[in-house]
């Protein structure tokens, strides 16, 4: 049984942060086992109609978990293989070189020492990825590709497409070198794509969202859905502003299938897809993975040198498995080793405590001001931790 005393507490902070307009509204659900409890307040936009239980959120990187499974099943399968150069499904990234200096000119390179295999994408390892280093060569380069930034639904390229463009690119690292996030989940998203011979919304709606009973969750809001999506809102110097353009993005299907951030879902589809982690089966006990899966999925497969490069956007004690983060040490908020999870930086975060049983989820439109999530989050997740003792 979770706190009831902690239960009363979270839901008057939550509602008690709404009251102060960071977020405007919000969904969150906290569970273990079979107990289940969803907290709304606030509304879908200022001065709008309150948020239902039902409102759609753009989930952002809390899509990476969704393309890894996918992927993972494809492995089951022997589709894919961890340690196989994606050189067969992506000749486009065969024989790479690599920049000698992240700062440096593109045309300063040396041969790769080895190809990119499954897993260097899976944990992020492949030699590609953010650089908060607004003045390198290298982000002028890609500063319009999905991947190394915000969110790009508008991006008008496709699968080949994207392929195409960053085979011109060097690697920022040698692969296996160093954690860089993102730009994995969308190589292996292409790559899922190419395995199964399908288009990733495909191969996510028949594998995982039809059979855990994820009905309003995809790469956009239809049009009978889009009065359920909530406005998004940025912070410009303590008042909300809507985060124009992405407002707009999610109303159409987009020519590229962003495995990295593309998602919009609920609160209770993602709680159906979190619980799935737990068990690797559907609510009618049909199995989708095996438990060995999801123990590699969720065990860390970074060094301690490689967690320290990735701090700012993984935080303290995180380290990442195969596409998703996970705890290796205590944090202040009362997250343990083992838990395993992600955040959304238009304003959306998830972890499972294994050992507990646990699930908590908030889902809000308030965009993350830096990789570090809004006081909202972090409240969250000491109030849930709370009620689990």
């Amino acid at each position: 049984m979770l706190s009831n005393d902690a239960l009363k507490k979270l839901r008057a902070d939550l509602e008690s942060q709404v009251a102060e307009g960071q977020p405007p509204g919000l969904v969150a659900v906290l569970s273990r086992g079979r107990e289940t409890h969803v907290f709304t307040a606030g509304v879908m936009s200022l001065g709008g109609r309150s948020v239902p239980r039902d409102a759609i959120f753009r989930i952002a990187s809390m899509t990476k978990p969704v393309t890894a499974v996918a992927a993972m099943m494809l492995v089951e399968e022997g589709r894919l293989r961890l340690d196989e150069p994606i050189d067969r499904l992506a000749p486009e990234l065969a024989d790479r070189r690599v920049l000698k200096r992240r700062d440096g000119p593109l045309d300063e390179t040396v041969p790769a020492r080895r190809p990119i295999t499954l897993e260097d994408v899976l944990t992020f390892r492949l030699g590609w990825g953010i650089d908060f280093n607004a003045e390198t060569p290298f982000l002028e380069a890609v500063k319009q590709l999905p991947g190394f930034g915000m969110p790009n639904p508008a991006w008008p390229g496709d699968d080949d497409a994207f392929l195409r463009e960053l085979s011109r690119l060097p690697l920022q690292a040698q692969p296996g070198e160093h954690w860089l996030y993102t730009l994995g989940s969308n190589v292996l998203g292409v790559l899922i794509a190419r395995a199964a011979g399908r288009p990733l919304d495909a191969v996510f709606q028949e594998r995982i969202f039809e059979p855990l009973g994820m009905r309003d969750t995809g790469f956009f809001a239809s049009a009978e859905k889009q009065e359920r999506l909530v406005t998004g809102y940025v912070d410009r110097q303590g008042s909300l502003v809507a985060f124009e353009p992405w407002n707009g993005l999610y109303a159409t299907r987009p020519s590229f299938l962003a495995g990295d951030s593309g998602l919009v879902s609920t609160a209770d589809d993602y709680h159906a897809f979190a619980r799935f982690m737990f068990s690797g089966t559907s609510s009618t006990g049909r199995r989708l993975l095996k438990l060995d899966t999801l123990r590699a999925m969720t065990t860390n497969r970074l060094t301690p040198e490689q967690m320290k490069g990735g701090e700012l956007i993984l935080g303290s004690g995180r380290g990442w498995g195969l596409g998703l983060a996970v705890q290796v040490a205590a944090d202040a908020y009362g997250l343990r080793p083992g838990t395993f999870g992600w955040n959304g930086g238009f304003g959306t975060s998830w972890f499972n405590d294994p050992a507990a049983d646990v699930t908590a989820i908030l889902l809000t439109q308030r965009v993350f001001d830096s990789p570090d999530p809004p006081p909202v989050h972090k409240r969250f997740w000491q109030h849930a931790c709370a009620a689990i003792r």
